[in-house]
């Protein structure tokens, strides 16, 4: 459905694009962050489904330039959710020599001028222009949250279990903040309400849904370890209308701060 393109960002990278099918305008541009297995399938499948929303998607590569590339991020991904313990445990320290460089100062601040440039191709699209909002999983909810505070242009931000800034980055956010977790996600889980404090703190509209039963990656479905159907649904759907309401119309108007924070816990509904 979509296309790869060549940015540059001290350097070239690749990003997945795609545009919405029909004649009618685009909702909004919208920047999607993949995990740290890289630009996967899943990822490019994640951009699709967006532009049937009628969203314009650029889901830039963030890893190939440290060495994982797509191939390679399956590959671990694979490794590290196999049933066999012993190819588990064999395969951390492939996966933390994989991932060590984007630890390093410098490839963050990479990582944010890659994106800042996703955000340029997105601006000059037509029909797009300043309607552009962010959305990832994991290390791109991370790198989410990261752009939404360095970038004033980003309009909305919807992190899916993802680390925050530093506090003292947090009131930079200008954009409102829809994150998603799991209750299982213990780590995320245990810092949230200080999040939510330094946000309340930070003046950012930020709203929390814990989903009750989910664990780390329940938005994943070719992971058959991690996946929530109910909750990855219920996710969506929210996604989708928190983007209407933020970058789908035509106003173009700053976004609002305010000191507002909610966290809400809905059990996920069994179906089939």
């Amino acid at each position: 459905m979509g296309r790869m393109i060549t940015l540059e960002a001290d350097g070239p990278f690749d990003a997945y694009v795609v545009e919405p099918d029909g004649a009618q305008p685009p909702r909004g541009g919208l920047v999607v962050i993949h995990e740290v297995w890289g630009l996967v399938d899943h990822i490019k499948d994640v951009a699709d489904r967006f532009a049937r929303e009628g969203y314009v998607v650029v889901a830039p590569d963030l890893l190939s330039r440290v060495g994982v590339r797509p191939q390679l991020g399956a590959q671990l991904q694979e490794i590290m959710f196999s049933p066999d313990e012993r190819v588990r445990s064999e395969g951390q320290p492939r996966l933390r020599e994989a991932t060590a460089p984007i630890q390093a100062p410098a490839y963050a601040a990479w990582a944010i001028t890659a994106l800042r440039g996703a955000v340029d191709w997105l601006e000059e699209t037509p029909g797009v222009g300043n309607r552009v909002a962010v959305t990832g999983f994991c290390f791109g909810g991370t790198y989410s949250f990261a752009l939404a505070a360095e970038e004033p242009r980003i309009r909305a931000a919807v992190p899916f279990y993802g680390s925050p800034p530093q506090a003292t980055e947090i009131d930079k956010i200008t954009a409102p903040v829809l994150a998603f977790y799991g209750d299982r996600d213990e780590r995320l889980i245990a810092s949230l309400p200080e999040v939510e404090q330094a946000m309340k703190g930070g003046g950012v509209h930020f709203t929390s849904h814990v989903y009750a039963g989910a664990g780390h990656a329940f938005f994943n479905d070719t992971n058959p370890h991690t996946y929530l159907q109910a909750a990855a649904a219920d996710a969506w759907t929210r996604t989708i209308g928190f983007l209407d309401r933020a970058v789908g119309g035509p106003a173009t108007a700053a976004p609002r701060r305010a000191n507002e924070v909610g966290t809400e816990t809905t059990p996920p509904t069994v179906v089939g």
